[in-house]
């Protein structure tokens, strides 16, 4: 009499039951993951702006050029343009000759609804809009740094 070899459908069942529940474990985390990574894309450019518009300022005494030939800054073709970039729209809603703040907004489906901001005086901000994609994610808002982990975690 020979012996069957082979897999009974317990032992089948087992198997998958643990892939599940591993899966259920991961691909949460690595969502997490992948949508903090995209947010540095726009902490890194943020502080970047920050440093040509003080760089900008100590050539020119002023973050705007009225009257002047040189290009004022937030604009194409000045010494410090607004760059393109892939998840996030900068812009630069408050710009006069002694202030300026600087804004990155998620244009990323997953990322709709938060903004981050800095000024001259190096103040970070996050804005979560209720209701919004990062809202219903676990972001939140906070006035003094940048919310780059769920809970409000800066």
């Amino acid at each position: 009499m020979q012996r069957q070899t082979g897999f009974t459908l317990i032992e089948l069942m087992v198997t998958v039951a643990i892939i599940a529940i591993l899966a259920a474990i991961a691909v949460p985390n690595y969502t997490d993951y992948v949508k903090r990574g995209k947010l540095q894309e726009a902490t890194s450019n943020l502080l970047a702006m920050r440093t040509k518009m003080e760089q900008y300022f100590q050539d020119n005494r002023s973050y705007t050029t009225p009257g002047a030939p040189v290009l004022a800054p937030c604009t194409a073709g000045s010494s410090v343009p607004i760059p393109a970039l892939k998840y996030f729209n900068i812009s630069c809603p408050v710009l006069t000759a002694t202030t300026y703040t600087i804004q990155a907004a998620g244009t990323d489906p997953t990322l709709v609804g938060i903004t981050f901001t800095i000024n001259e005086g190096n103040v970070r901000a996050t804005t979560v809009t209720s209701g919004s994609p990062m809202d219903q994610a676990g972001y939140t808002p906070n006035a003094t740094c940048w919310t780059i982990r769920k809970g409000g975690q800066c």
